[in-house]
């Protein structure tokens, strides 16, 4: 407080360079004639680059916004130094998005829907559905087509943004959690409010009990890989504490040891590689969003690619690796539970991946590529839990309604009749995708207080629905109301908005 008897320096003055001392009312007046009148600049609304979530301003915007709105109503500067008010800074914007990061992701998720679609081999007869895998004969694809270390190494890195886009704005790691979560698991209510019934629904109908358990059960199983992203999000807060070059050789080094371990007979054991490599990947992913992975291009891209599928190669040729990196009825499986294998599969399609960035971001920046990148990746979810659901609409009226058979694998008719069955299962999925897309945006703001106690009941829900599917009985039924109670945990309604008088 300055009263009248207050002396302070201020510039200006008798002579150039030399401070006059003035007294309080003078002072005032000084103020009043240097200080010009503006208005508060309004803090710019932003949303997470990655999650399309809105993010409100951290305290230092807040606090700038404060002190403009006081600047603006002639009331004192923030600060009595003998220099002029420092100019006021806009807050901070967003992260830009990374196209490089939105292209393997959608166009991972759909090489996901692609793959599945065209694996399976169907016949029905007497009441029984006979299944079989279209890969099997031609397992060396899969080295291509299994995208999932992809999928995870470019979560990892939109991870690692959004939850350092959040903690420049003073949000938490559990207010993060909370918001991932949500966003995570709220799309599966709808597919189970869909599934819960539906099997009991198709039987009343006439249709037979097995082939409608086998779809129930399918449609369950893609819940996997929620189940271990909703791990890799609760990891991130944790792991990005923890320099890569220590957490990753512990991440590898432990899936290498539980390979070790599976294949001198505890088969068990190789489930822990579910956090192994997979957090190793989404590790990865960190790395890149801190800038690490720049000097990955060219020549050293190559290298890297030629040196994983050489790795994969020798695995598959000397070890117990089989050829496919998908699991195939009577073999060892690549994927369940996930081998060491893989991280070396990750490696030879990172090393292309990088090698193929630079056009693949020149691609994504064309006006119908980015337009095309902008609708599809809000609904990549959408997109990934419907598919199976189109998969049982249209192989359900055409193998069960109708008794056609799939033809031989690889033969002129089974090559010819894939374009018609893409296109139908393409137009079933995108009828679904309009209208369940919208429950990919939560109901209500998030809360994070109980946030320990959702993440167990969510995590479960989705484990047990993916060994169960929603095949009849009270296990699917219940998983979903653990499901549902962990949502509401994290959840609250959104803030009323104020009324206008």
């Amino acid at each position: 407080m300055i009263g009248s008897r207050d002396r302070v320096a201020v510039p200006g003055g008798a002579a150039a360079g030399r401070l006059t001392c003035l007294t309080g009312p003078e002072l005032r007046g000084v103020r009043a004639s240097q200080t010009p009148k503006t208005r508060a600049p309004k803090t710019p609304s932003s949303t997470d680059p990655h999650t399309g979530e809105p993010q409100a301003p951290g305290p230092a915007a807040r606090g700038r916004t404060t002190a403009a709105a006081r600047h603006s109503e002639g009331g004192p500067p923030v600060s009595l130094t003998m220099l002029p008010p420092a100019p006021e800074r806009a807050p901070a914007a967003p992260a830009p998005r990374d196209r490089f990061i939105d292209v393997l992701r959608v166009f991972g998720m759909v090489l996901v829907v692609v793959q599945h679609w065209t694996m399976p081999v169907l016949s029905y007869a007497q009441g029984r559905l006979t299944t079989g895998n279209a890969l099997a004969a031609v397992p060396y694809v899969t080295w291509i087509s299994q995208v999932m270390p992809l999928v995870f190494f470019a979560g990892g890195a939109a991870n690692a943004i959004s939850f350092r886009s959040a903690a420049r704005r003073g949000g938490t790691a559990r207010e993060w959690t909370a918001r991932r979560v949500r966003r995570l698991a709220w799309p599966v209510v709808p597919l189970a409010v869909v599934w819960l019934p539906l099997p009991h629904l198709l039987v009343a109908l006439g249709v037979s009990a097995q082939p409608v358990e086998t779809a129930a059960r399918t449609v369950g199983q893609l819940l996997w890989f929620l189940a271990v992203y909703l791990l890799a999000v609760v990891a991130t807060p944790h792991l990005l504490r923890v320099r890569t070059g220590v957490a990753l050789p512990v991440l590898a080094g432990g899936a290498v040891l539980m390979d070790v371990v599976r294949f001198s007979g505890l088969e068990a054991a190789g489930y822990l590689n579910v956090a192994f490599v997979w957090l190793a990947v989404h590790q990865v992913g960190f790395r890149y969003a801190e800038g690490g992975l720049e000097w990955l291009t060219g020549r050293r891209a190559a290298g890297l690619a030629v040196a994983g599928f050489a790795m994969v190669a020798a695995l598959v040729a000397t070890g117990p690796y089989p050829a496919s990196m998908i699991g195939m009825p009577g073999m060892i499986s690549n994927m369940a539970p996930p081998s060491a294998c893989l991280l070396a599969l990750f490696a030879g399609q990172l090393g292309l991946a990088m090698l193929l960035r630079p056009a693949l971001n020149t691609l994504a920046a064309r006006p119908r590529a980015e337009a095309v990148l902008t609708a599809l990746a809000p609904r990549m979810m959408t997109v990934y839990l419907w598919h199976m659901t189109a998969l049982v609409a249209v192989a359900g009226v055409a193998t069960v309604g109708f008794g056609l058979a799939t033809p031989h694998a690889g033969s002129a008719a089974w090559w010819s009749a894939v374009p018609l069955w893409l296109a139908a299962l393409a137009l079933v999925l995108v009828a679904l995708t309009a209208l369940l897309g919208r429950f990919e945006d939560p109901a209500g703001a998030a809360a994070h207080r109980l946030v320990p106690a959702a993440v167990p009941l969510v995590g479960g829900a989705l484990l047990t629905l993916t060994i169960t599917g929603f095949a009849p009985g009270p296990v699917p039924v219940i998983a979903s109301l653990a499901l549902v109670a962990g949502l509401a945990l994290v959840s609250r309604p959104a803030a009323a908005a104020p009324r206008r008088r």
